[in-house]
């Protein structure tokens, strides 16, 4: 059998952890873009902005 050629659950696990966590690191990269801050600031103000 080709040892090379094998993936273990091992492999799997470690890279769905490094695609997980380049995934984190890409959501944080887009809250804290400058270009999305004004949608931001204005939805965080929807609580504020309604009469009861």
């Amino acid at each position: 059998m080709n040892e090379g050629m094998t993936m273990d659950i091992n492999t799997l696990r470690a890279i769905v952890t490094v695609v997980t966590f380049a995934v984190f690191i890409g959501i944080c990269w887009w809250a804290m873009a400058r270009r999305n801050q004004a949608g931001f600031e204005e939805a965080a103000r929807l609580p504020f902005g309604q009469d009861d």
